[in-house]
């Protein structure tokens, strides 16, 4: 699997979404990264399906829609009919995992699931077979601009490891502090897919930053 870049538009300007998506859609990133955020799961609000529905046309690539909220299920559909492509949501906020990861193949969508840093592995071992995508938050989520939890770096190698022990596809992905000094650690790790915010856009040339991440990415130890 190549590896792929996914700015977070969590550290753009609230007032120019639609500027900031149009930018990550003009620079060689892959991936709209979009973090729903309840106050509730997480000390923090951030967009409602509307914003995806309007944010939708400026740009055809992913839309990544990682659910920060309690009870993910009564709003999988509303971002589905909102135009996300990954629904991504937390093993610490849904009892029936497989159930919800059905219900997203279903519509039609990626299913994706997260876990916070203190969650270990094993609590979606048994899910592993049936998921597009496994979400390693390297910060505590809530707010952009963290600093990167180097143990982390440790669970990535054990996901790398299961995945290609049983032989699975999916996309490790990582999000918190992703910059050019922890892109290449993620990466040799065995991460897939880098999450990108304050670095993304704070970077003097947001498509030479994310060139640059990507000339780390030529790469096959984990896969």
């Amino acid at each position: 699997m190549k590896p792929l870049v996914a700015p977070s538009i969590l550290s753009a300007d609230f007032s120019r979404l639609g500027e900031a998506v149009r930018l990550i859609d003009q620079v060689p990133a892959d991936w709209v990264h979009i973090d729903v955020m309840d106050g509730l799961f997480v000390p923090n609000l951030t967009f409602g399906p509307k914003v995806v529905t309007d944010l939708r046309p400026y740009s055809a690539k992913t839309f990544d829609v990682h659910l920060m909220v309690e009870h993910p299920e009564s709003l999988v559909d509303q971002f589905v009919e909102a135009g996300a492509d990954y629904l991504t949501f937390h093993i610490e906020s849904v009892v029936h995992a497989h159930r919800l990861v059905e219900h997203i193949h279903n519509r039609g969508k990626k299913a994706g699931i997260s876990l916070v840093p203190s969650t270990s592995l094993s609590a979606i071992e048994e899910l592993l077979p049936f998921i597009d995508l496994v979400l390693i938050m390297t910060v505590n989520p809530g707010f952009g601009g963290q600093r990167f939890i180097s143990s982390m770096l440790k669970k990535i190698e054990a996901l790398a490891e299961l995945r290609k022990k049983e032989g699975l596809s999916f996309f490790i992905s990582v999000d918190g502090g992703i910059n050019h000094e922890t892109a290449p650690l993620v990466l040799e790790a065995g991460a897939n897919v880098l999450i990108t915010g304050s670095a993304f856009f704070t970077a003097p040339d947001p498509a030479e930053f994310v060139e640059d991440l990507k000339s780390l990415l030529m790469y096959d130890r984990k896969v």
